[in-house]
């Protein structure tokens, strides 16, 4: 389950990757559920209700506030068995929720960032502090013991087939690959989730390669 505050960015993308592998996923607002906020995100809204749950703190009609939003981060922690920061500056709303979720005793994961990047600072400085490393889906697996997968059904679904023929004949990120197959790019990345827990492919700097077979 994933757990995000539907906010523009790496959170509205958690939950559409959730939502775009049929996983289920909560987000918490800083204002009452009635409120459309961002606006733009009001169909992500609707998609949510469906799988998961929008909740809030808040009585229905309350408005957004530059204060609620790092209060409700105690909620997303404390709703969660580990916090994974993908980006963060020094002062962020990501630093905030870590910060509660060690509070907590729960697990805090950082995807590490670029040493020279302002928006890698404050995430960077979490892992000096002892913070788990995140490079890749087996990371987390491994925090909690989950073995992955290590083949795919005799058949890969259609999607999932089509993408590791194009890698098999040569390495593509995302976006290339959705070029190259004409499938939307959150269906290639729900694809490329299953193919990677399967061992069947490989990611490193954004790009996905075929695994050598043994």
């Amino acid at each position: 389950m994933i757990v995000s505050g539907m906010a523009r960015g790496v959170d509205s993308e958690a939950h559409r990757g959730a939502l775009d592998v049929d996983g289920v996923t909560v987000a918490v607002l800083g204002c009452g559920i009635d409120r459309d906020y961002p606006a733009a995100h009001r169909d992500l809204a609707s998609r949510i209700v469906e799988r998961g749950l929008i909740v809030s703190e808040y009585e229905p009609g309350v408005e957004p506030a530059p204060w609620r939003f790092p209060a409700r981060n105690r909620i997303i922690a404390g709703l969660c068995l580990a916090t994974v920061v993908v980006e963060a500056r020094e002062r962020s709303g990501a630093l905030i929720t870590a910060d509660f979720a060690l509070e907590d005793g729960r697990e805090v994961m950082v995807v590490p960032g670029e040493i020279t990047s302002a928006v890698s600072a404050g995430s960077n400085a979490l892992l000096r502090l002892g913070a788990t490393p995140v490079t890749g889906a087996s990371d987390v697996l491994e925090v909690y013991g989950i073995e992955r997968a290590v083949a795919l059904p005799e058949a890969p679904g259609v999607i999932a087939g089509a993408l590791l023929s194009l890698l098999t004949e040569s390495p593509a990120s995302i976006d290339e690959l959705a070029r190259a197959s004409g499938i939307a790019s959150g269906e290639v990345a729900a694809a490329l989730i299953e193919l990677e827990l399967a061992g069947r492919i490989s990611e490193g700097d954004g790009v996905y390669r075929a695994a050598i077979a043994r």
